[in-house]
């Protein structure tokens, strides 16, 4: 097949501006991969699975491994798991129902070829005495050094051995074929080449700027163990740390392609110039290195760029992350800086509401709740919109916070919505504000996608009359109908609950020209690299000292064999006029099947103890769960039985157990989150984490480490090492935040290049058209959230 571009499929040029910053020509790599020859719309469609939809995608679709066919490996050294090529003689043949089995030697040793299916001819080839070149994985068993289905060539007088040099290994999907990607990638490479575009958008000068910031990849550090820490109260005897218990298809004839040492010369050169500086390679440079890497003589020179190109170390994978780092740093600077052209409503610096507010309560804020209402009110005291992130522990009072900051907007003549969400958390607040601002003569209005047609009709008047100053609700308070009379304040709690269109949706609902000041709260604490990542573009507060009187939570995991222990300790404790939360969690996500589980929990404890006890779950009535929420509130209730609907918002002092049941199903700040329900007291609190053995090694490594440890920042470090960023924000959060190459833990030091970088780029209004093409190259979906 001729190598050629169709330029017929292109897309306009309008097209290729989906950012919308500055015009930018149409290049090969904005391109759909329809443009490259051999792609119809069947392996358009297969591409589009792997999420290559441009020729950009196409050539940022790295090797995951790469197979080396460039140097001829003696049977005698090569080991099990190796894919190795080799050559030797055909010294016996074994045809039975099941298949072949071929001895071959190549005079250092013998090795088994495996064929589980003889297609026609094969027979014929593997005759005695026969020469080989093959190439597959080889498999150590008491049966010898074997390679099943191996791909072979039979080398003659006439015919040399093939080099086919070191060949990269494809993520795929079914129907496509390793040696069509490489044809593809190799074409993608030709076509970019052959338009000779700029190969870098980053000048000298701009590397100036980073010169002194590290390259090596960041490792955190070791950590000394800390020693499970036995209790001696209740639990002591039941207190255990958990245990380290880790409880063919057919393959066709290949013939090996001839080796394309186009790039092999040249990438010598690359290698050698990406080792001394990473920012002398340009962007093509790198991926025609990835690609294509140099065979070198020396094996042991070989195993280490091979090593470092698979776990994206090399000098060429930084120079790349370093760039796709750039620009979405880029991106939430520019969303930034058209927040700051929009005007916000400028509150007063004074606010009576709040001193009331605060001077009614039983305690004084916090040295660091006070804190950070300073950052609050200065923002809010200017006309530009305030995005400010609040962190803080759980139970550090961040609530408290956020009615205080309400109080500054609502003395300067505003409306305030608190969007949650759980319509049990939104109702927790809806209670909380009630209760601190009605006596105030605030009214505080309800918006949830629960209520009845009459409720809802007579809120909506409510809000758009200005009847009511604080709407609290779900995610029906961004709904269209929903129109407030002056919102000046939005305050989102767990926000990446919620998509970034959402959070647009709720602040285009102020007044004409004028954009609300936004207030977040997460009770997840944010690991560094994971904040810079997606909430760059906001400032951030973090309330890092708990109130008063909160106790140290003693957690303890227990196998769930020893299920009917922990029951007679909670009647122990509840009988001591204690209270405790009985947590049900099942691995589907599905409300019904946790509504199912905690029904029988419930109806299981409510005959085995003569306490109080209540059940709440998701698929329960609003005002059946607020009632037994209430109950169990003021004391009418021992136990609390429910499924994670209570992991935020809740706050019982007098609650000082929590059993979490199969809590291995659940992620580290969840559980922490959960866990954070008790301790809220006095009392000294216990967390009890049942397991079910077997446990994986990443399970009992992820209990351990919750209970070692009570920081929520070392917890959601942890959680993000072990689930991602997408397990750990939520996707609906970070779906518009997805990396080619970049990692967040791995790559934690090229962060703070990117940062700087972006910050100089976009600082020079002569770079504005680089800085555009940079964003729409690797977030071509970046226009979508520029307004957020």
């Amino acid at each position: 097949m001729p190598m050629s571009v169709s330029h017929a499929s292109a897309p306009s040029s309008a097209q290729s501006t989906a950012h919308g910053i500055s015009e930018q020509p149409l290049s090969a790599l904005d391109m759909p991969v329809t443009a490259l020859a051999g792609v119809g719309s069947k392996v358009a469609e297969q591409l589009a699975q792997l999420g290559i939809v441009r020729i950009f995608d196409l050539l940022l679709h790295l090797p995951r491994d790469y197979e080396d066919r460039s140097r001829l490996v003696s049977i005698a050294d090569v080991g099990h798991g190796q894919a190795a090529l080799i050559t030797g003689r055909v010294v016996h043949v074994d045809v039975k129902r099941s298949g072949m089995t071929v001895i071959v030697d190549d005079d250092t040793d013998t090795i088994s070829l495996r064929f589980f299916k003889v297609y026609r001819g094969l027979a014929q080839t593997m005759s005695l005495g026969t020469q080989l070149q093959l190439f597959g994985e080889v498999k150590v068993s008491r049966y010898g050094k074997q390679m099943h289905h191996p791909e072979y060539q039979i080398i003659t007088d006439s015919s040399a051995m093939t080099n086919t040099g070191l060949q990269p290994i494809y993520p795929s999907v079914k129907g496509l074929h390793q040696n069509k990607l490489r044809t593809l990638i190799k074409l993608a490479l030709q076509t970019v080449r052959s338009q000779g575009l700029p190969m870098t958008l980053f000048t000298n000068e701009d590397f100036a700027v980073v010169g002194d910031l590290p390259l090596v990849p960041f490792e955190p550090p070791k950590k000394s163990v800390i020693e499970a820490y036995e209790s001696e109260d209740i639990f002591s005897t039941l207190a255990r740390s958990v245990p380290d218990n880790t409880t063919g298809n057919s393959v066709n004839k290949a013939q090996p392609a001839v080796y394309d040492a186009t790039y092999d010369a040249m990438n010598h050169n690359l290698d050698t110039m990406a080792a001394n500086n990473v920012y002398t390679l340009t962007i093509f440079e790198a991926l025609v290195l990835l690609h294509t890497p140099p065979t070198y003589t020396d094996a042991g020179r070989q195993y280490q760029l091979l090593t470092q190109l698979s776990a994206r170390t090399h000098a060429a994978c930084q120079r790349l992350i370093i760039e796709e780092l750039t620009a979405h740093q880029l991106s939430l600077l520019y969303r930034r800086q058209q927040l700051h052209q929009h005007k916000a409503p400028k509150c007063a610096t004074k606010s009576p509401l709040a001193d009331q507010l605060f001077a009614a309560l039983p305690f004084d804020l916090t040295g660091a709740q006070q804190r950070v209402m300073k950052d609050i009110t200065a923002d809010m005291a200017t006309s530009i919109p305030m995005l400010r992130l609040v962190q803080g522990d759980v139970g550090a009072g961040k609530t408290l916070v956020a009615a205080g900051a309400a109080g500054y907007a609502l003395d300067s003549g505003w409306q305030v919505a608190v969007m949650a969400p759980t319509e049990i958390l939104a109702e927790q607040h809806l209670v909380n504000f009630k209760q601190w601002f009605e006596p105030l003569g605030v009214g505080v209005g309800w918006l949830a996608g629960k209520q009845t047609a009459k409720q809802r009709r007579e809120a909506l008047v409510a809000v758009a009359e200005n009847t009511v100053q604080v709407v609290v609700g779900t995610h029906a308070l961004f709904q269209e109908q929903v129109q407030f009379a002056k919102l000046g304040l939005v305050i989102i709690d767990e926000q990446h609950r919620f998509g970034v269109e959402q959070r647009m949706a709720l602040t285009s609902k102020g007044v004409t020209n004028s954009t609300p000041h936004q207030l977040i709260m997460t009770a997840t604490p944010i690991p560094r690299t994971l904040a810079m990542s997606v909430y760059g573009d906001m400032d951030t507060s973090i309330i890092d000292e708990l109130p008063p009187g909160r106790t140290p939570i003693t957690t303890v995991t227990i196998d769930r064999n020893r299920r009917d222990e922990v029951i007679e300790r909670i009647a122990i404790n509840c009988e001591a006029g204690r209270q405790a939360y009985w947590v049900c969690s099942l691995v589907e996500e599905s409300s019904v099947l946790d509504a199912q589980a905690a029904e029988a929990t419930y109806e299981d404890l409510n005959e085995r103890l003569n306490i109080r006890i209540g059940l709440v779950h998701g698929k329960m009535k609003s005002v059946d769960k607020q009632a037994i929420m209430q109950a169990f509130k003021s004391g009418s209730l021992d136990l609390l039985i429910a499924t994670t609907v209570i992991e935020v918002g809740v706050d019982v002092p007098n609650a000082s157990l929590m059993v979490i049941e199969n809590a291995e199903r659940l992620g580290l700040s969840q559980l922490h989150q959960l866990r954070g329900r008790v301790g809220r007291g006095s009392t000294k609190s216990f967390c009890v984490l049942l397991y079910q053995k077997p446990l994986s090694e990443t399970g009992t490594e992820r209990l351990n480490v919750l209970r070692d440890s009570t920081d929520g920042f070392v917890i959601a470090q942890k959680d993000l090492e072990l689930r991602g960023p997408g397990e750990l924000l939520g996707k609906r959060q970070t779906g518009n935040v997805g990396y080619y190459l970049a990692d967040l833990i791995r790559d934690e030091q090229l962060f703070a290049i990117a940062q700087r970088l972006a910050k100089h780029l976009i600082a020079d209004p002569a770079r504005k058209a680089d800085v555009s093409q940079l964003i729409h190259r690797w977030m071509p979906e970046a226009s979508r959230y520029t307004n957020a």
